[in-house]
């Protein structure tokens, strides 16, 4: 076993490159888990900075100045926005607390439902596993209704820290844009001379980010409008809401859609039961979810991602225990990127080859 240990050891970190991209990714990884929460700001303009490089770089080769053509698409951005937070928000907002102030109702009526299935279906269930679910249920409604007392309280200082963040977001976006060029030669001066794996994994992983972050975000409105033409179709309540949660489930792969799913099916059982328009509409549903993990998701991310689902499961579940929302979210482009490491370690150096781009 040892013998293995520093064949391997010796096989993969012998390059002073090897030893030198560990070193980074290990202080990189430390500085997000410990103070990843006070760099939240940076990140959520890293993102939104990735999402208009492309737009910024074709207005550049066009031949507008990078000042100009940032500015310009920063305010389109922005106007953007503010244009569907004015129009969306109220909407979002007004089925969200129908919703909440419905739920205890709709959770009578489910209650009263599974009171009758041991009379249905003696051989299957029993009234103490009935039981036993109203107790886990009930506790869960009380967990959630501690932590939006927990909420509320935090509610002025977060909206406070909201709007520093909405006035510092936009003018990192607008500087991340404008001075790439600067900011990026300015990070390599930190760097050793010679680094090809750094540059390697670096090249390979910014087009997976970049593929990632715009395929997410045109998954995201596709996903989310297409549920609620559909729901809306069938006359569902909360459609709308329901639109906006099932394109948000897409940042969560996976996991995300089976989350969604349940509130989805919960509120078609209250306003319909167990009757036909209630499968037309879950079947019109789940259509949606079929057509988005097996048409749209590999037009997106094939050329992007090339992971086994499996993979990506883990990837979600690890990355997300770690760091929280930024891990989910992230978690197929880390995922990439352990792939890209294992990939540059295992290629061998060609001699005399130096990288000092």
């Amino acid at each position: 076993m040892y013998e293995f240990l520093s064949a391997w050891y010796k096989r993969k970190f012998s390059d002073p490159e090897s030893v030198t991209l560990f070193l980074l990714l290990v202080i990189g990884s430390l500085t997000l888990y410990f103070v990843g929460h006070v760099m939240v700001p940076v990140l959520v303009a890293i993102v939104i900075a990735y999402l208009l490089e492309w737009p910024v770089a074709k207005m550049t080769r066009m031949g507008a100045s990078r000042t100009a053509a940032t500015a310009v698409v920063l305010l389109i951005f922005v106007s953007v926005s503010i244009a569907v937070m004015v129009g969306l928000v109220p909407i979002f907002w007004q089925q969200g607390s129908n919703l909440i102030s419905e739920a205890p109702a709709m959770l009578e009526q489910g209650k009263n439902y599974l009171n009758l299935l041991p009379e249905k279906y003696p051989q299957l269930i029993s009234k103490e596993q009935i039981q036993l679910i109203m107790s886990t249920v009930d506790g869960g409604i009380v967990e959630i209704g501690q932590k939006a007392i927990s909420v509320s309280f935090s509610t002025l200082r977060d909206l406070v820290a909201l709007l520093i963040y909405l006035i510092l977001v936009p003018l990192m976006i607008f500087f991340m844009l404008k001075d790439k060029t600067v900011l990026v030669e300015s990070f390599k001066s930190l760097l050793p001379s010679t680094r090809r794996l750094i540059t390697q994994v670096s090249n390979e992983m910014d087009i997976q980010i970049m593929n990632y972050i715009r395929g997410k975000l045109i998954e995201l409105v596709v996903v989310g409008f297409a549920t609620y033409i559909v729901l809306a179709i069938f006359d569902m309540r909360y459609a709308a809401l329901f639109g906006l949660l099932v394109g948000l489930s897409v940042l969560v792969p996976f996991i995300g859609a089976a989350v969604v799913t349940i509130p989805v099916v919960l509120v078609g059982l209250a306003q319909w039961g167990v009757s036909p328009e209630f499968w037309y509409a879950m079947i019109a549903y789940g259509v949606v979810q079929a057509l988005d993990g097996n048409l749209l998701v590999p037009l997106l991310f094939s050329e992007a991602v090339d992971l086994n689902p499996v993979y990506i499961i883990i990837a979600v579940l690890f990355f997300g225990g770690v760091w929280g929302f930024w891990g989910v979210f992230f978690a197929i482009p880390l995922a990439a990127l352990v792939k890209a490491l294992l990939g540059a370690w295992s290629t061998p150096k060609e001699v005399g080859a130096t990288d000092v781009a």
